[in-house]
């Protein structure tokens, strides 16, 4: 039998934290950046322009992020560099919204963000091992999703009542605790080695790990990784456009509280994530993946026609709760497929890095062609279109991609059943 870790509560809470921190972090590098930015009389082009390069450099810095985190043995020190590159972001905005210091801020959080992801993932593969990693997923969703809506509250008030740029101050403030937070985590290094080395007999003639390592090739020929990078790109193909587009209707189609109906779409999901993540990722384990995936990308289709159809629009809100849903599923069974495909072999932040450029390539597609329906032929065919990525997302779930639980996993569920 497999050794399996034994993590100390104190590490296992202080993952939570740090989830939570980083969390309140990475929200200081979303809409408030457009909102500052304008403050400084930056249009709406050049704003554009910064948050692209944002995008771009987060696009392009995914798959070499990854394989830097699997080439580094201590995931620690890989989370605090990034960490640290993200508060130089921080204070870099917070210094000089100018064009050379908000580029350079763009390009290190881009690059740094694609650090953290995976090497949080390996921290959480690393603490508990294969067998628990569903369970341990939903966890850090669900601190993840309380630390973006604390942190969207505080930087909020932070940026009307201070100003602007305190939001970036707040932000650089926080990362401190994260960091904290990080040195706190300790593991059985030995154990954790033994739940995710490469599998007997795919090692070299020395039978040492580096050589069993898969290439990106290797990696690229996994039936299971391309067929589940195609339902990423389908999933942020019908999800990333959404939201946008409903509302624009909702602030051409009402006055007051318009604020209030968008914030609240953007708050009810995270409290759905922060609910159901840990569900999902017992059920993961118990049930096997196919079955989570389809429940999850179901919810795409059936959202995006609730909003074509809505005329109100505060049935926004509840409608919105299919993406809590949604990105619940996707969330935890991301870095969990990811393990399933490449944990094994040594590849297991690279395979977070590919499905992390799918998803990339999804979203900037769904923002672009969605617009351009919308403009040409109208918000609801625009949602019918959304809507068709999704239920391809959920067919291709259900007809192509295998279940990708391994065997160890399945007789421990069996096992728990009994």
């Amino acid at each position: 039998m497999m050794q399996q870790p034994n993590p100390s509560l104190r590490s296992v809470r202080a993952l939570d934290w740090l989830n939570f921190f980083v969390a309140n972090v990475q929200t200081g590098f979303g809409p408030f950046i457009a909102s500052y930015l304008a403050s400084h009389k930056w249009t709406q082009g050049e704003i554009g322009l910064a948050l692209s390069v944002g995008t771009i450099s987060a696009m392009v810095s995914q798959v070499p992020g990854g394989a830097a985190v699997d080439a580094l043995h201590n995931k620690k020190a890989a989370a605090a560099w990034a960490i640290i590159a993200i508060i130089a972001s921080a204070m870099l905005l917070a210094v000089s919204p100018t064009v050379v210091p908000v580029m350079a801020a763009e390009v290190f959080h881009g690059f740094a963000s694609c650090m953290l992801v995976p090497a949080m993932a390996a921290l959480a593969l690393a603490l508990v091992g294969r067998q628990n990693l569903g369970d341990r997923l939903g966890r850090n969703a669900r601190w993840a999703s309380i630390g973006s809506a604390v942190a969207a509250g505080l930087m909020g008030l932070c940026g009307e009542y201070v100003s602007p740029r305190a939001v970036f101050w707040l932000t650089a403030a926080l990362a401190l605790p994260a960091l904290v937070a990080l040195a706190m985590i300790e593991y059985d290094r030995k154990a954790a080695q033994a739940s995710h080395a490469p599998k007997p007999g795919t090692g070299g003639a020395n039978g040492a790990a580096s050589d069993s390592r898969e290439t990106l090739f290797d990696l690229l020929r996994d039936k299971r990784m391309l067929c589940f990078a195609a339902c990423v790109i389908l999933f942020h193909l019908s999800n990333a456009a959404m939201l946008n587009l409903a509302a624009g209707e909702v602030t051409a189609g009402m006055g007051d509280n318009v604020q209030l109906v968008i914030a609240a779409c953007i708050i009810v999901p995270q409290a759905i994530v922060a609910l159901m993540s840990p569900w999902v990722g017992r059920t993961a384990q118990a049930w096997g993946r196919r079955p989570v995936l389809i429940l999850g990308f179901s919810a795409l289709p059936v959202r995006a026609l609730l909003f074509a159809a809505v005329g109100n629009p505060y049935f926004l809100v509840p409608v919105q709760m299919l993406d809590g849903l949604s990105a619940a599923v996707f969330g935890v069974m991301l870095p969990l497929i990811a393990a399933d495909v490449a944990g094994g072999k040594g590849r297991y932040n690279l395979c977070i890095g590919l499905f992390g450029l799918s998803a990339g390539i999804g979203a900037t597609l769904s923002t672009a062609l969605a617009g351009f329906v919308a403009d040409h032929f109208g918000n609801t065919v625009s949602f019918l279109g959304l809507a068709s990525a999704g239920a391809a997302a959920v067919v291709l779930v259900w007809l192509a991609m295998p279940e990708t639980r391994d065997a160890l996993e399945e007789e421990s569920a069996n096992d728990a059943k009994v």
